[in-house]
């Protein structure tokens, strides 16, 4: 009986270890880098550290008046990597707002803020 209980609280340590890093998280994205031009379309690379679900993600393009509108998204060629197709814009302030499945079901909700100019 005694050694039962440190074995049952070392599987749920690990388990609780396992919940923790379980969320996709954003490690890069060419935001940071490539800027958008104004009246061009652009890719936009995200790339998470677990793989995505694509078919259960959300991924918006936010414009003044808080304007949403679903965009496209693929999977790139590494694990994690998400390519969003941005349709040609005009200058101004715009956000990106996900909801992204990792592939053990955690949501994920964040917000990439970015400006397009000429």
């Amino acid at each position: 009986m005694k050694k039962i209980i440190p074995i049952c609280l070392f599987f749920i340590t690990l388990c609780h270890a396992h919940w923790a890093a379980a969320h996709a998280v954003i490690t890069e994205y060419s935001l940071k880098i490539t800027p958008i031009y104004a009246n061009s379309p652009a890719n936009v690379e995200l790339s998470f550290n677990s793989h995505i679900e694509l078919g259960l993600s959300q991924i918006f393009l936010v414009s003044k008046g808080d304007k949403h509108q679903l965009l496209t998204a693929v999977n790139g060629s590494k694990q994690g990597q998400v390519i969003i197709r941005v349709p040609p814009l005009e200058s101004g302030d715009y956000a990106l707002r996900f909801k992204v499945f990792a592939a053990d079901g955690h949501l994920t909700e964040d917000v990439i803020h970015f400006s397009v100019s000429k």
